[in-house]
């Protein structure tokens, strides 16, 4: 993820089992917080099992959808979306939500798939294009900080309140 430090608080909204969560987790240590949330109730068992077997307690899990998650109000450095802003039923919604937690100079990050026609992933149509994602972000009253290539498969936007 982008610019983890210790001590951060990160809200992983669509953590499903916690592959950008755990590593996350590891990275702010023990004096930081990672609050995964997916609305999977096995794939969040299986972070928690996984995050208790590596003495994590940093991960706070809930099963809730991201449309009605506020985990605090202006308590988060980063609100992530990993690969999931196209899953979420309201993402304008999601993104408000997410300004709500986010501490003034706080950041959203939304990693999320090229609208590429590709052997795996979600179905095109599904997939958001960058300018589809960056109007999202920006109608939630967020300022794009940058726009980046995250590999053959993905773009990362990052955006400040």
């Amino acid at each position: 993820m982008v610019g983890l430090k210790r001590g951060m608080t990160i809200v992983d909204l669509g953590c499903g089992e916690g592959f950008f969560a755990l590593p996350a987790a590891r990275q702010v240590g023990p004096e930081g917080r990672v609050y995964a949330v997916d609305i999977d109730p096995e794939a969040v068992a299986r972070l928690a099992e996984q995050a208790a077997s590596e003495g994590l307690s940093q991960i706070f899990t809930e099963v809730k959808e991201a449309e009605a998650t506020i985990i605090c109000e202006g308590c988060a450095d980063i609100v992530f979306f990993g690969n999931d802003l196209h899953d979420f039923s309201d993402p304008g919604q999601v993104i408000r939500n997410a300004k709500t937690m986010l501490k003034p100079f706080g950041h959203l990050a939304d990693l999320d798939w090229k609208p590429v026609q590709m052997e795996f992933g979600p179905p095109l149509w599904k997939r958001f294009s960058l300018e589809i994602a960056k109007g999202l972000i920006e109608s939630g009253e967020f300022w794009i900080l940058s726009v980046q290539d995250a590999g053959p498969y993905h773009y990362l936007i990052l955006a400040g309140k």
